[in-house]
């Protein structure tokens, strides 16, 4: 399918998303296709989603009400699920996409995937890695730093995150050559096929820039504009 004409369904948990992000969201969606469903869900009564309530009409956003009947119980929760369920099953969406931190949505998510739909999730960082893993793609959404921020901020230290490494070596390995050399955007394939890792997450603007901060991996030019990356081990083995 044209990736640029697929639907998209947008769900928002209110209550745990910060409103101030939304134009970021929508900007990286788009690379996806267009946006035909987007509810907003929460008690919106509350004086803590008025910043939401604003983007409501500027944005075309139904928001859905949900009343706190029972302290400390999020009703809120289950109507995004139901509505969710039903989208999945009775409208034509390719990809499914739900601005939250809360990670009880991780059930929903695996379901949406089994499907075979696209899932797109947007948090922040104290959002749980189950989620963040379940999602064919997260992206964090941090306290007074943007989307498009992220890619010249400081990068952490990825070099001490022993599984990131492990996903980077093994992507390489599923597709390089005799020399150890592998085609960035097999790679780059390779590693979206199995995680929901973006490298703009780590600092990074694309997978080229993270690749060349860290010293346990060669880069190199191809053909034309594309790149070769290396395990730096192979390189002493030859």
């Amino acid at each position: 399918m044209d990736e640029i004409k697929q639907k998209i369904a947008l769900f928002i948990d209110a209550d745990n998303a910060p409103a101030s992000k939304f134009e970021d969201v929508l900007s990286e969606v788009a690379k996806y296709g267009v946006v035909t469903i987007r509810k907003a869900y929460g008690n919106w009564k509350s004086s803590t989603l008025k910043s939401w309530e604003e983007l409501l009409h500027e944005y075309a956003i139904q928001p859905v009400q949900q009343y706190d009947l029972i302290k400390g119980k999020n009703a809120s929760d289950i109507a995004l699920v139901i509505d969710a369920m039903d989208v999945m099953y009775t409208k034509e969406i390719d990809v499914m996409c739900f601005i939250t931190s809360d990670c009880d949505f991780t059930p929903l998510v695996t379901r949406a995937l089994a499907e075979g739909k696209v899932v797109l999730g947007f948090g922040e960082r104290k959002t749980p890695m189950p989620f963040v893993n379940a999602c064919s793609k997260f992206l964090y959404l941090d306290q007074g730093e943007t989307v498009a921020e992220k890619s010249s901020s400081k990068p952490k230290n990825i070099k001490s995150d022993t599984k990131l490494i492990a996903l980077l070596r093994q992507a390489i390995e599923a597709n390089e050559d005799d020399e150890g050399w592998a085609d960035l955007r097999a790679v780059g394939s390779n590693i979206s096929n199995r995680t929901s890792f973006d490298c703009r997450n780590y600092g990074f603007k694309n997978l080229s820039s993270l690749f060349k901060t860290i010293d346990l991996f060669e880069l190199k030019r191809g053909q034309g504009s594309s790149y070769l990356v290396r395990d730096a081990r192979k390189s002493k083995k030859n």
